[in-house]
């Protein structure tokens, strides 16, 4: 009777735990497998993806359509990093052949940023399943906008296949990005945080005419099931396969906007090289202490500082003694996450002028920080005096126009 009782209770707890740990969210993979795949049967299919596209059991997007009688799969397109993930950061990808499929690999990070005619030439429709940040200056979404643009010039199919914003459908921030700032890590004039998933961003760029070309494009999204737009990673249920080797948990991708933007100008380490990638902002002349006071006096909604020393095993000030702030998001519906980093860099030139971030940095670090903010007049207008009130509402400038315009392309 004992052991009959005991039994039934770790049968329940084991059905408790499956049932809880079971994903709430199906990524697009899943749900075009539930259809049999049947928008790519009878067509010469190319995939753009990394490690990221994968299913809630792990199994890559790749090796799923390759041993799909379903799918006839001819061509890989590998963004940055690759498309098994094996590329370091900002290093070119050259073309080779997958091992694992033997199927044809082209380079969207080396010679050229957007598929070729001659890449596309045996293909019909071009697949898009990676999992993005929510950010603009990362350029995955930069490579799905030039494949879609290419794609309607060449009369190809474009197909996304839908992931989770890990930041959410809510939240955005950030200018919309200026004219002479469009570059691939800000690619379309959109907000810093944009609050879209893949597929809604395609759409968005497709039919507000964004895209470089006015020629008309085959785009079909497939959608996730069970997402909501108040849905951080974290809440799907899903597993976290790290998009690039410095964001290796969705936690991770919300840091990034709150510090990646001063990162560029390499005057401050901010953890990447260490074990806290995105979550720092140190240097051998800072105080800590004096730098977490500073900040937490300023009450910053949603955010906190502690005291922080490190030594980088590579990278940025790699083997030397750092001392900083590691930053706390504890609300992240309140947090101005862009912002953060001013307010760092604002703290950082009251408490070390001779250290303020208009100093020391290169024409060339100073054109990638602009590059990324998506105006020249950001950096203008906070390196005056380094105050963030300086730049408030320029920060927010076409950012009211965009949440109405974005509602139009929800899909959930």
């Amino acid at each position: 009777m004992v052991r009959k009782l005991i039994t039934a209770i770790f049968l329940s707890v084991t059905t408790l735990l499956t049932a809880t740990a079971a994903p709430k969210v199906k990524p697009g993979i899943e749900v075009l497998r539930e259809n049999n795949f049947d928008i790519l049967k009878g067509k010469r299919v190319g995939l753009i993806t990394n490690p990221t596209g994968v299913d809630n059991e792990l199994r890559s997007t790749i090796d799923i359509l390759h041993e799909s009688p379903e799918v006839n799969l001819v061509a890989l397109f590998a963004p940055e990093h690759g498309v098994r993930g094996d590329i370091p950061a900002g290093e070119k990808v050259g073309g080779t052949t997958d091992p694992a499929t033997g199927v044809k690999v082209y380079s969207l990070y080396g010679a050229t940023r957007r598929p070729t005619a001659e890449m596309l030439k045996d293909i019909d429709v071009l697949v898009y399943d990676i999992q993005d940040n929510g950010c603009r200056s990362y350029t995955f979404i930069s490579t799905m906008g030039l494949a879609m643009e290419q794609c309607a010039r060449l009369g190809k199919e474009f197909v996304v296949l839908d992931r989770p914003n890990p930041l959410g459908g809510h939240k955005t921030e950030g200018l919309v990005t200026e004219p002479d700032c469009i570059s691939f890590v800000s690619q379309y004039p959109i907000p810093y945080i944009y609050g879209l998933t893949p597929g809604e961003l395609a759409r968005l760029l497709y039919e507000e005419h964004l895209l470089s070309t006015d020629k008309p494009l085959s785009l079909t999204v497939v959608p996730m099931k069970g997402w909501n737009r108040g849905m951080l990673f974290t809440e799907t249920g899903m597993p976290w396969v790290l998009p690039s080797p410095h964001i290796p948990s969705a936690e991770t991708a919300i840091y990034y906007p709150a510090t990646g933007i001063a990162g560029e100008l390499d005057y401050l380490s901010i953890g990447v090289g260490y074990t806290m990638p995105f979550r720092t902002f140190a240097a051998t002349w800072i105080d800590g202490r004096d730098l977490a006071d500073n900040l937490n006096a300023l009450q910053i909604p949603g955010v906190m500082f502690r005291p922080v020393s490190y030594k980088p095993y590579y990278g940025f000030s790699k083997g030397l003694n750092l001392n900083g702030v590691e930053v706390y998001v504890t609300d992240f519906e309140k947090a101005p996450l862009t912002l953060v980093q001013f307010y760092v860099m604002q703290e950082i030139a009251r408490l070390y002028p001779a250290h303020a971030a208009s100093k020391g940095a290169t024409a060339t670090r100073f054109d990638m920080f602009d590059k990324v903010c998506g105006s020249k007049d950001v950096r203008r207008k906070f390196f005056q005096r380094h105050k963030v009130e300086d730049i408030e509402t320029l920060w927010s400038k076409g950012l009211e126009e965009f949440n109405k315009t974005k509602k139009h392309y929800h899909i959930y």
